[in-house]
């Protein structure tokens, strides 16, 4: 299909709305994801992703789920769709003469993908984190009061609870962000989002497009239903993975509130370095299998959005005469 003409609005509307079906699914694990990769040795809060989410039901409430949400499901669809614009873009440059693309080739088109993604992604990504692991700063510090004013009053029940802090909106962070660091307090981040986007996306696509090809009936058509959906998702939770340690550091380094006795970091090697020396290897892991399971429907549901065309079928309607 390498001869096809990319149609452009298509592509962006399909990425769109693939985007917003995914986010909102899987958007809980996400939030796990975040909160147990920025705990670090000193105060576990959380010790899995069932347990990180039960607390945060009993004392967020449901939709404490999902903040940071709004911020996702406005900025993914410009996300989603220049990346995977960006790579059908690429991909139809770099096969002009009909030919089948080379490994090396589907990899060059992803590196383009990831590279032109970040513009929209780090921004998103900084605003989300600070919303989502607010409730785990919060937390944390309602645990160490309650301690402390236990051990004040010789183990005796602690007569009145601290009224909770406001918590952020991602407006408010926008404003303050922009007013302190400028237009760089939202790219905070940009060269380890750049870290992992990019290598995602080199071995996403071209892990997608050669799992993909093994269920095509013949070279002419395309793969059915189920082949897009499962190997969008294997390839999205096989690259999720691939990439889990850049997403650590790149969420260490973009959370701005720091929890009791917590690192700070300078940039993308000293927060490596930090992270193997006080935490160990297996810290880089932290989160892996959470971002997989956010990965694998994300892109699953994202490629059979796009396999099925449900935007050339609106702009059709859109385009057609009427009587």
């Amino acid at each position: 299909m390498a001869d096809k003409q990319i149609s452009l609005p298509a592509k962006l509307i399909n990425g769109g709305i693939a985007g917003l079906i995914g986010v909102t699914c899987v958007f809980p694990i996400d939030l796990a994801k975040t909160r147990l990769q920025n705990q670090q040795n000193g105060q576990r809060m959380y010790t899995s992703m069932s347990d990180c989410l039960i607390k945060t039901i009993r004392s967020e409430g449901y939709f404490g789920m999902y903040r940071g949400a709004a911020v996702n499901l406005t900025l993914v669809t410009p996300e989603k769709a220049i990346k995977l614009a960006a790579n059908d873009f690429f991909r139809y440059q770099l096969s002009k003469d009909g030919q089948k693309l080379t490994l090396l080739q589907e990899m060059q088109a992803g590196c383009g993908a990831g590279t032109c993604q970040v513009i929209v992604t780090t921004p998103m990504e900084m605003l989300k984190i600070q919303l989502q692991d607010a409730g785990r700063i919060a937390a944390q510090k309602k645990l160490l009061d309650a301690q402390a004013q236990l051990s004040a009053q010789g183990g005796a029940q602690p007569s009145m609870e601290a009224p909770a802090a406001p918590r952020p909106t991602a407006t408010q962070l926008t404003r303050d962000l922009l007013r302190s660091r400028g237009i760089a307090g939202l790219y905070k981040g940009l060269g380890a989002t750049l870290l992992r986007d990019v290598p995602f996306s080199v071995v996403y696509f071209p892990l997608f497009a050669n799992l993909n090809q093994l269920g095509c009936p013949s070279s002419g058509e395309k793969s059915p239903f189920y082949v897009s959906f499962l190997a969008g998702c294997v390839a999205g939770s096989a690259a999720a993975v691939a990439v889990n340690p850049c997403d650590v550091v790149k969420t260490r380094l973009q959370s701005l509130q720091r929890g009791v006795n917590e690192d700070t970091y300078t940039g993308f090697l000293d927060c490596a370095r930090k992270i193997l020396k006080h935490e160990g290897p297996a810290a880089f892991l932290k989160g892996a299998y959470c971002r997989a399971l956010v990965i694998a429907p994300l892109f699953g549901i994202a490629q059979v959005v796009y396999f099925l065309g449900i935007a050339e079928t609106l702009l059709e309607l859109l385009q057609r005469p009427q009587h």
